[in-house]
C-alpha cells in the first residue's frame, strides 16, 4: 500500500490541534489507516545514505502513515485531514464547479489518437501556496502517478502557472525532431528526441528514465502548447521550464493527459478537490472545456459529479454481521464523507462526493459502514453452515511426496518459478525450450525473463551456489512448471513436476534409477512394459549425454520424463566441474 510522510507541525495546523503519537495512531486505527513508522527526514537519509549525507537535514519528526491504495483522496494531508475530521463531526465541505463568463479552451487535434488521446484540463484560481503546501501538491502528484497513472502509462498530470502563458490551448503530436524547448529546471534548450536519449542514459535523471519508453519509439511525440506556440509540457514526460509553478504562483493550469479517459477524470478530480481548498473561493474550480478536432465533440472538465446509490439496510447489515437500522447507517456513512439520507426502512440513498471515486458499488458503501461502526466493536461468531475442507489431491501427494523424498536422504530446494530465457533453452543446449515458454514483456532484470518450463536450471543452480559443500550433493524439488497452452482460457497451464539432481566425483546413474524406483514405490506404481506400470527405454534427450539418457514412461505408456547424465556443456554453462544425474517426471498422470 502507498505510503505518505507527513511532518508533525503539518499535522498538527491542519487538524487544528496538538496530537500525542498514541493518540494519532489511535485516531489512524478508527479510520482504518496504519501509523506505520516515525522518523525524520535526517534520520532517514542517514539510513539510506550514511551520517555524512544526513548532516545538515532536518531531525523534525514525520508520520508515515499507510494509506489503501484506492483511497486516492488521502495520499496527501490535505485530504487526509479533511476526512479525519469530518469522520470526528466536522461537516464535509462542498466542491463546485465555477463556471465564468469566457471559457478557457483546449483544442485536441486528431494527431494525438494513436498516440495519447486524452485530455481533461481545470484552473485553479487564486491560489494560496505556503513551503508546506507547495511540496504536498508535487507529492501529491507523484504519488498519482506512482498509483492510479500505472507510472504514467495510463495517465500523467502537468501543471502550470496560468499567468505564463496564454489560452486557448493546443493538445497535438508533432516530429520529435521539430520540438524545441527548455525542460523543467534546466537553462538549456533540447530536441525531444535528444531530451528523451539524455534522460535514458544519463544517470542524473534517474527518476525520469522509466518513462522514456512510453513515447521514445512513437514517430510523433504529444506536446502542449498555448495560443503563441509557446510549449507547456511533453507528456508524460516532463512540463517546459517556461510555465513552472512557484511559491509565488496565484493561478494553476492543470492537465491530464491518458490512454484512459475515466483515470484521467479521477485525477483530475481528485487534485483539484484535494487543494482547491487554498483557493481564495474555497472548494470552487473553473473548468476547461476540451474541443476534439476529429469530430468536433465538446466536453468541459473538471465535472465534480456527485453521484447517488441506493443502498439495502438488510444487505449492508448481512456484509456486516451487524443489525443497525437504517438512520445509524446514515450516521455512520455521515462520518465518512458520504451524505446519507433514510428512504425507508430498509432503504439508504448515499450522495458520494468527486473525491470518493473508490465507492463503486454496495460492497464499498458496507465498507465504510464497518470502519465508522469500528471492527474492534463486531462480535465474532460462529458461521450459520459448517463445511469440511479437503486439500486439493495433487497437493497432498506432492506434500507425502516431499517428506518421504527428504527422509530418503535428499535435500529439498525452493527455487523462483521466473527465470532468464538462456536458462530454459541456451544453456540446457535446446533451442527449442522457448516454444513453450511464458515470456515477460517487461522484465525488470535478465534473472526473470521467462517462466520457468522445467526445474532443472534452479536445481543446477542451487548446485552451482553449494559446490564447497561436502559431496555427495542430493538435491531435489517438486514444484510447477508453467507451460504454454492453447486450449487453456489463460493460454497457459501449470504441470507439477518432480525433479532431483546428484552430483559427485561418478555420475551415479544407478543412484538416480534407485531414487526413481523409490519414487515409483511411494506412488504404488508397480515396474511393468505392459501400459500398467512404469518403465525406462533409452532415447536421447539435448540436455543429457549422448547414450546416457533414457525416458521415463508411466501408466498407459505416457512419457513422463527423462532420467540420465547431463551434458558437459550443460554444467559448463551453470558453472558445475562435476558430473551430475539429473530426472525430471511429472506428477500428475498420477492424480
Amino acid at each position: 500500500m502507498p505510503t505518505i510522510g507527513v511532518k508533525k507541525s503539518v499535522i498538527d495546523r491542519h487538524f487544528g490541534r496538538v496530537y500525542t503519537e498514541e493518540e494519532f495512531d489511535n485516531l489512524c486505527f478508527e479510520y482504518g489507516l496504519e501509523l506505520d513508522e516515525i522518523t525524520s527526514e535526517k534520520a532517514a537519509v542517514e539510513k539510506e545514505r550514511g551520517a555524512a549525507a544526513a548532516a545538515n537535514l532536518s531531525n523534525e519528526e514525520i508520520y508515515k502513515i499507510e494509506i489503501p491504495a484506492n483511497r486516492y483522496d488521502l495520499l496527501c494531508i490535505e485530504g487526509l485531514a479533511r476526512a479525519m475530521k469530518v469522520f470526528k463531526g466536522e461537516k464535509q465541505p462542498r466542491y463546485h464547479v465555477d463556471q465564468p463568463a469566457q471559457l478557457h479552451k483546449l483544442y485536441v487535434k486528431k494527431e494525438v489518437a494513436e498516440v495519447r488521446p486524452f485530455v481533461v484540463a481545470a484552473i485553479l484560481r487564486d491560489i494560496t501556496f505556503d513551503a508546506d503546501s507547495y511540496a504536498s501538491f508535487i507529492d501529491l502528484q507523484d504519488k498519482l502517478h506512482q498509483n492510479i497513472c500505472r507510472k504514467r502509462t495510463l495517465a500523467s498530470m502537468g501543471t502550470h502557472d496560468l499567468d505564463t502563458i496564454e489560452g486557448p490551448f493546443t493538445y497535438t503530436a508533432e516530429d520529435p525532431k521539430s520540438i524545441n524547448f527548455v525542460p523543467l529546471n534546466q537553462t538549456k534548450s533540447y530536441r525531444a528526441d535528444e531530451l528523451l536519449n539524455t534522460y535514458a542514459t544519463d544517470p542524473l535523471y534517474g527518476h525520469l528514465k522509466p518513462y522514456v519508453p512510453i513515447i521514445q519509439d512513437k514517430p510523433a511525440y504529444p506536446v502542449i502548447r498555448d495560443k503563441n506556440g509557446k510549449l507547456c509540457s511533453l507528456p508524460p514526460i516532463i512540463n517546459s521550464d517556461h510555465s513552472k509553478i512557484s511559491l509565488k504562483t496565484k493561478n494553476v493550469f492543470i492537465e491530464v493527459t491518458a490512454t484512459d479517459l475515466q483515470k484521467a477524470v479521477v485525477v483530475l478530480d481528485t487534485i483539484v478537490a484535494m487543494f482547491s481548498q487554498y483557493a481564495k473561493k474555497q472548494f470552487t474550480v473553473e473548468p476547461v472545456e476540451v474541443i476534439y478536432e476529429s469530430d468536433g465533440h465538446k466536453e468541459v472538465y473538471p465535472k465534480l459529479a456527485y453521484r447517488t446509490q441506493r443502498v439495502t439496510v438488510d444487505r449492508i447489515n448481512n456484509k456486516m454481521g451487524v443489525n443497525l437500522d437504517a438512520p445509524k447507517i446514515g450516521d455512520l456513512l455521515t462520518r465518512m464523507g458520504l451524505e446519507a439520507s433514510v428512504i425507508d426502512a430498509n432503504t439508504v440513498e448515499v450522495t458520494i462526493p468527486p473525491n470518493r471515486h473508490d465507492i463503486l458499488h454496495e460492497c464499498d458503501v458496507a465498507e465504510d459502514v464497518g470502519i465508522a461502526f469500528g471492527y474492534n466493536n463486531l462480535v465474532p461468531k460462529l458461521p450459520e453452515s459448517n463445511t469440511v475442507a479437503q486439500p486439493f489431491e495433487l497437493n497432498a501427494v506432492s506434500d507425502l511426496l516431499r517428506a518421504e523424498v527428504a527422509m530418503a536422504g535428499w535435500t529439498e530446494a525452493l527455487n523462483f518459478a521466473l527465470c532468464s530465457r538462456d536458462d530454459v533453452s541456451t544453456k540446457l543446449r535446446d533451442p527449442a525450450g522457448l516454444d513453450r515458454a511464458v515470456k515477460i514483456s517487461n522484465p525488470k532484470t535478465f534473472e526473470f525473463q521467462v517462466a520457468r518450463t522445467t526445474l532443472l536450471p534452479g536445481l543446477l543452480k542451487t548446485l552451482a551456489s553449494n559446490r564447497d559443500m561436502a559431496l555427495p550433493l542430493k538435491l531435489f524439488e517438486c514444484q510447477d512448471t508453467i507451460l504454454k497452452d492453447d486450449e487453456a482460457d489463460t493460454g497457459a497451464k501449470n504441470e507439477r513436476r518432480l525433479a532431483a539432481v546428484y552430483c559427485n566425483k561418478a555420475a551415479g546413474f544407478e543412484i538416480m534409477h534407485g531414487f526413481l524406483d523409490r519414487v515409483m514405490r511411494l506412488l504404488d506404481v508397480n515396474p511393468a512394459k505392459d501400459g500398467s506400470g512404469y518403465h525406462i527405454e533409452a532415447e536421447d534427450a539435448p540436455s543429457f549425454f549422448p547414450g546416457r539418457c533414457a525416458a521415463v514412461y508411466g501408466p498407459r505408456k505416457v512419457k513422463i520424463g527423462h532420467v540420465g547424465v547431463l551434458h558437459p556443456e550443460v554444467l559448463a554453462a551453470f558453472g558445475i566441474s562435476l558430473p551430475v544425474t539429473a530426472l525430471e517426471i511429472n506428477l500428475e498422470p498420477f492424480i
